[in-house]
């Protein structure tokens, strides 16, 4: 079935991405003319051996990085061509950001970490705080909001990270191996979490080298040398 561009969150077109080192060391390409388009809704999984490319493509979907070449739509926009000051606006309002080594602050409070992305908007006190309570309810730590990280364990820290990712209401969550620092069981209901949110409608790409994490996707993105190896929809993700 073909979508429209309105039915997309985000669209990677013909999309490189070029290093170069010094001016005598040949260019790396870490992207070659990548096409991928993201549908609302859909559960993601990208893969890929390392120096695939996997971290450069969630890089520059996440507006953390910019394409040599090529275009990207979010949301329909062409971010590809915004300047830093706009592509950091809407990076923080539409997307949600969920990384492997939890991130949080050691000094602030599970309440003070969760409220940071509203924080750099500029969003009243009292109304960051309601949201970022909000969220920690949502992953179940409404009784942890006065604790610091050092007082969590691993699957609590994430959780706040998710929390923190939320609390932007994101079009997109971006999760780069979210369970790589946790134990199988504690990894299992932080995955669970992501199987709840993406039920009510959030789309979310996750970058994992675990097959058994990925077949909970709806589909399946696999790199090979910075090009789209394999793109499959999964029939029956759990």
């Amino acid at each position: 079935m073909t979508t429209t561009a309105t039915e997309h969150v985000a669209q990677i077109k013909r999309v490189e991405k070029v290093y170069q080192k010094s001016k005598s060391a040949p260019p790396v390409y870490a992207l070659r003319g990548v096409d991928v388009d993201f549908p609302r809704g859909q559960y993601v999984a990208i893969m890929g051996p390392s120096g695939s490319g996997k971290s450069t493509l969630m890089n520059i979907v996440g507006c953390l990085d910019r394409p040599t070449s090529g275009q990207y739509l979010l949301e329909g926009r062409d971010v590809a061509t915004m300047d830093d000051t706009e592509l950091s606006r809407v990076r923080g309002v539409h997307i949600g950001f969920v990384f492997q080594a939890f991130n949080l602050i050691p000094q602030l409070t599970v309440l003070e970490n969760t409220q940071v992305p509203l924080f750099y908007q500029g969003t009243p006190g009292k109304e960051r705080r309601e949201r970022a309570a909000e969220a920690l309810s949502r992953v179940q730590l409404a009784d942890r909001m006065d604790h610091r990280p050092a007082e969590l364990s691993g699957g609590q820290m994430q959780r706040v990270a998710i929390a923190r990712a939320l609390i932007n209401r994101p079009s997109l969550l971006l999760a780069d191996e979210p369970t790589g620092n946790l134990d199988s069981a504690t990894g299992e209901s932080i995955l669970a979490l992501f199987d709840e949110l993406h039920a009510e409608g959030l789309t979310i790409i996750m970058v994992t080298h675990d097959d058994e994490v990925s077949q909970r996707c709806q589909r399946v993105v696999r790199l090979k040398d910075g090009a789209i190896d394999r793109d499959e929809l999964q029939q029956a993700p759990r």
